[in-house]
């Protein structure tokens, strides 16, 4: 780095830690260089630790908060100007002064008394000389730059990720961990139903097997229907950790509630099949006709996988089935049969604002529920505009990030039949040949905050 020079204090960047921006004195006592960080948190395994940390970069603004991770490579006993000496997490990232870019290794250390967030030690500075009466020989940059970072912005470090499922086995969680993985992000199974909360407004967290769980970056909700209240809560907990969920409680049980679902779409003019909803014996006829007679599709409120559908053929079926849910005090929906979709509907996996993935669901002979579970079959299938505008209009009502928006092809357009929030991986990608896991892991790159204010989770 030939005629290159540094004052003694200087302006630089860390870019692969989201730190645009950050006033450093030079201090060629020192051997390596230091970052002053706070909540230091080491994640990963013993063949791949990370650490993930906290930065307040502007020294008298401490609501200004940059969470960072990295690699580490090291564990030193670190000796401060003070005398103190402490064991360090190490990591090596490029720092930018002026027009130069090089690797340094830094360690992460707490004092956030200190006026320079940053120490340059001599192993930065080799070949560069270093001028100590001069400050900022070097262009110099602001604080005002962090004004300008949005809240989500895409973040490219490892991040710690929790998948709340009660299956750590199945298809859906093994594809997201892989692809997870493939990005150096290091995923933590959670079984939702051993979790408990500590509910306080100053530090509310989520405790598991005796102990309070680590600050995870992004939460993936895989939670079952006979679970949906207890597992809302969790969410709701690690929303209030300041983590960032992929589907958030409101609308996992917005979507799980098929009749608040159905108004919802409703209210926002989306296309569904008639639907009706009745609450005493007296109203049976008038059900019935609302939705076309018979046949009549008839659904428990809390059905999922197309159990809990009924077909009934006739009207003293209908009748018969109604009488028995009413019994069962089941809450149900009745929905207008679509004769014309020939026992076919659509799967359209929404991620974000885009649909990532589809294919059309075929009932086995015998049976109207298309869905794979109830053993039907599944093939490609082309997509209308009109369609694809249709499922993500319908996710982003129900305030899903992610969702399975179920269509029926019916003679006056596609028509929504379901909303799932935790839709299955394994037949989308298998008959759409799409990594649906892979864009779910970009969606959670793009928005997991890297600016948090002061009072959210660390």
């Amino acid at each position: 780095m030939d005629n290159f020079s540094v004052g003694w204090e200087e302006w630089l960047s860390l870019p692969e830690l989201g730190l645009p921006a950050l006033k450093a004195k030079t201090d060629t006592g020192a051997r390596t260089s230091a970052l002053h960080a706070f909540a230091i948190q080491p994640f990963g395994s013993e063949e791949k630790p990370f650490v993930r940390f906290g930065v307040h970069p502007v020294p008298d603004n401490p609501e200004i908060e940059v969470f960072c991770s990295a690699p580490v490579i090291d564990r030193r006993l670190i000796t401060s100007s003070n005398g103190q000496t402490e064991l360090r997490y190490v990591i090596k990232t490029p720092v930018t002064i002026g027009e130069r870019t090089w690797d340094i290794e830094i360690t992460l250390t707490n004092r956030e008394n200190m006026a320079y967030r940053m120490l340059l030690g001599r192993s930065a500075l080799e070949e560069i000389a270093v001028q100590p009466t001069v400050s900022f020989v070097q262009p110099e940059l602001g604080f005002d730059v962090y004004k300008k970072i949005a809240r989500r912005k895409s973040v490219k470090r490892p991040l710690r990720i929790g998948i709340l499922t009660r299956e750590p086995d199945n298809y859906s969680t093994r594809r997201i961990i892989e692809e997870a993985e493939k990005n150096n992000h290091v995923v933590d199974l959670i079984d939702t139903s051993r979790c408990y909360l500590n509910i306080q407004s100053h530090n509310p967290d989520v405790h598991y097997d005796g102990k309070a769980l680590p600050f995870y970056d992004a939460i993936v909700p895989r939670i079952g229907a006979s679970l949906t209240f207890y597992g809302m809560a969790v969410v709701r907990q690690f929303e209030a950790m300041g983590t960032y969920c992929l589907n958030s409680a409101n609308a996992i049980g917005a979507s799980r509630d098929k009749l608040a679902a159905h108004q919802i779409l409703a209210r926002h003019r989306i296309p569904m099949p008639t639907t009706a909803f009745a609450n005493s014996p007296k109203d049976t006829n008038s059900l019935l006709n609302l939705v076309g007679g018979s046949p009549t599709v008839l659904k428990l409120l809390q059905s999922t996988q197309g159990r809990g559908v009924v077909l009934a053929p006739t009207k003293k079926a209908g009748e018969a089935v109604i009488s028995a849910f009413q019994n069962l005090d089941a809450n149900f929906i009745a929905q207008e049969f679509v004769k014309e979709a020939a026992g076919a509907d659509l799967r359209l996996f929404v991620v974000g604002r885009r649909v990532v993935g589809a294919m059309m669901r075929i009932a086995d002979e015998g049976e109207f529920r298309a869905n794979l579970h109830a053993g039907g079959s599944a093939k490609k299938v082309t997509l209308t505009a009109d369609e694809k505008k249709i499922a993500i209009k319908s996710a982003k009502v129900l305030g899903l990030t992610v969702a399975g928006v179920d269509l029926i092809r019916t003679d006056t357009g596609s028509k929504v039949l379901e909303v799932n929030s935790s839709p299955g991986l394994e037949g989308i990608e298998k008959i759409s040949r799409k990594n649906v896991a892979e864009r779910i892991i970009a969606h959670i790159e793009k928005n997991v905050p890297s600016t948090i204010r002061q009072g959210k989770g660390r």
